[in-house]
């Protein structure tokens, strides 16, 4: 059963390297490029790499369901027990910038909770992979989140920080928030934080990565995130090293309450 458990996550890895060659081969063509809303970018490659998924991982998982940014969602996917949850390029505006910071994201969910994970993020010479139960790696290599206990001082993927968190230290910050995630995956950042209605295609794979490396990952309010779910979201994501979870919780809980407020 590990066997064919194992199988499958290495064949959802290769197809992801497929998708991810393509898009690179594309990066600096002249492909069409358009908003879908203001400030919401979207090019034909990411369409054609999606397209290409969808074919690929169907005829992998034939009964699994679907759920993407680029495909009009279907309500019968709540009835599938797997389903794959997919962004094809995450992280368009570094993708139509000409910048590194941009990955294929897939995932497998099972019953709610992601069990394969994979980000290929082929201008970054980098694949990110994880099995429920069987940890997480970059390039083969093992990953595991860094030791704090201290919230001061941990280090965030951010352009600039609000005058409430400036006890916390800016890294280098990808456009796509999968690989964000993975960054305190690899130990490379201790926290990343979100407060705002997101999309479950943005972090399904990344949030696996995440905890198999250690890491305690939440909504921003602390609770467990669910996949799958009616309207595909969640309130904001968490990621930390676990000694310092309950601390980041505690700071974003005045903000997170009058977000969702304002909905």
């Amino acid at each position: 059963m590990v066997s064919e458990a194992s199988d499958l996550a290495a064949e959802v890895a290769n197809i992801a390297a497929e998708a991810g060659q393509f898009a690179i081969k594309l990066w600096d063509t002249d492909f069409r490029r358009w908003e879908k809303s203001p400030g919401n970018p979207v090019c034909a490659v990411d369409l054609e790499v999606d397209g290409m998924l969808r074919y690929r991982l169907g005829h992998l998982l034939p009964d699994a369901g679907w759920l993407s940014e680029e495909t009009i969602d279907n309500a019968a996917r709540l009835d599938a027990e797997r389903i794959w949850v997919v962004d094809p390029i995450d992280g368009t505006r570094d993708y139509l910038r000409g910048r590194p910071g941009w990955c294929v994201s897939v995932a497998l969910v099972e019953k709610g909770r992601p069990v394969i994970g994979v980000l290929d993020a082929p201008a970054r010479h980098e694949v990110w992979t994880a099995q429920a139960g069987a940890g997480a790696f970059r390039n083969g290599a093992r990953l595991q989140v860094a030791e704090r206990d201290q919230l001061a001082g941990a280090r965030v993927p951010a352009d600039q920080l609000s005058r409430i968190d400036r006890d916390l230290v800016t890294v280098a910050k990808p456009n796509s928030i999968a690989l964000r995630i993975a960054m305190v995956a690899a130990g490379e950042a201790d926290l990343l934080a979100t407060i705002r209605w997101g999309n479950e295609w943005d972090i399904a794979a990344a949030a696996l990565l995440a905890q198999e490396a250690g890491a305690a990952v939440s909504d921003a309010f602390g609770r467990p995130l669910g996949f799958n779910t009616p309207k595909a979201e969640a309130f904001g994501v968490l990621a930390t090293a676990p000694g310092i979870h309950a601390a980041a919780v505690a700071r974003l809980a005045e903000r997170a309450a009058a977000t969702v407020g304002q909905r």
